[in-house]
């Protein structure tokens, strides 16, 4: 892959009474103008914390974004946290928001959709995109909501089993299963597409954080982190219907999310991912684990057909840092953003900051 230019045009850190900021999207407006929306915490930067969906405009196709302002509230589902932010056009032309919103009673949540048909500046009550047919907690990651080439929006999902745990307390079970939900009418109702997929051996995490890629055969490709060294891919021929046994992908990868995105102007497909597993033997210190979790460095690589990728390109190297969640916003056939979390020690973890950066490519 041939970066000609790289560099960040957006980078927002915690402060004390904002400890992180994270997992975020885009989207042009009608206007031209590009929105990238994320998760905004207050109190602290666990994953319960208060969080609200906030978001910031560049007016200059990327070059430079102006100054946050709230898209979405908690306090609008009656509960303390909403995250996990996907924003896209409908097919109606409405724009479509999605995230998950965590319920304050521990191991549930839900994951939602709002319209808009006045580009955010209202948005409609929410719809469910995970029927409730199996009680538990519910994950989807970022950037991770994709609409087919037959107009199908797609939800891909990980299942967390909910119940007590020894002491009696209320818990999710750390596993996860792998779900996807679909909507034929534009996102105003869903279903359940499929059996949940497992893997198939021993694994503390399962299959977590899919996301989904349509090929050009009309393939969909789906991809899991898992702590086996690799993130896991399934394959459906049938839409959605059934889908291959997950088995290790090409992508070498520690407990961490990976992005895979189309680019529309030139049909090419781009991977983000953490390429270096944290293998037996490798020389890490205990504090940057705490702060990175090994999600270091940051790569992406360029593919024809979405499955045979070339070299790689390094778009962040530091050990001290960790870089993870990414989301792929493409603004031209040469051009492309990329968001993801990228703290280090001085912030706290590797979630409480994002930074955007623009890179330009050599066709």
């Amino acid at each position: 892959m041939n970066v000609k230019s790289s560099e960040i045009v957006w980078d927002i850190r915690p402060c004390e009474d904002n400890p992180r900021n994270s997992e975020g999207d885009f989207i042009t407006l009608k206007d031209g103008r590009i929105l990238f929306v994320y998760c905004r915490f207050d109190g602290n930067a666990h994953d319960n914390a208060p969080c609200d969906i906030a978001g910031v405009i560049s007016e200059d196709g990327g070059k430079t974004f102006g100054e946050p302002f709230i898209v979405a509230r908690a306090s609008e589902h009656g509960v303390n946290n909403i995250m996990s932010v996907s924003v896209m056009r409908l097919g109606n032309g409405d724009l479509g928001l999605f995230y998950l919103v965590k319920h304050n009673t521990v191991g549930s949540s839900s994951f939602v959709l709002r319209r808009s048909s006045d580009e955010g500046k209202t948005f409609s009550d929410p719809v469910q995109c995970l029927p409730d047919r199996f009680v538990g907690y519910y994950v989807v990651n970022n950037s991770r909501v994709l609409i087919t080439e037959d107009g199908r929006i797609i939800v891909p999902a990980a299942y967390h089993r909910f119940g007590m745990d020894d002491k009696g307390f209320m818990t999710s079970d750390y596993y996860g299963m792998g779900c996807f939900f679909e909507s034929c009418d534009d996102g105003r109702s869903f279903k359940e597409m499929c059996k949940p997929l497992t893997i198939g051996v021993q694994s503390q995490t399962g299959l977590q954080e899919p996301g989904i890629v349509e090929l050009p055969n009309g393939t969909l490709y789906a991809y899991f982190r898992t702590d086996k060294m690799y993130q896991y891919e399934s394959f459906s021929v049938n839409g959605g219907k059934s889908w291959s046994a997950p088995t290790p992908s090409r992508f070498t990868s520690p407990d961490s999310p990976m992005k895979i995105a189309k680019n529309p102007y030139s049909g090419k497909y781009y991977a983000v991912w953490n390429p270096i597993p944290k293998y037996n033997g490798r020389i890490t210190d205990k504090k940057d684990q705490w702060v990175n979790a090994g999600r270091t460095p940051l790569y992406i690589a360029e593919s024809e057909n979405g499955i045979d990728f070339g070299e790689p390109y390094a778009v962040e190297t530091d050990p001290k840092r960790g870089f993870c969640y990414p989301a792929i916003f493409f603004t031209a056939a040469d051009e492309m953003l990329i968001s993801y979390c990228s703290g280090g020690e001085e912030d706290g973890m590797c979630l409480a900051r994002t930074t955007v950066r623009k890179i330009k490519i050599d066709l």
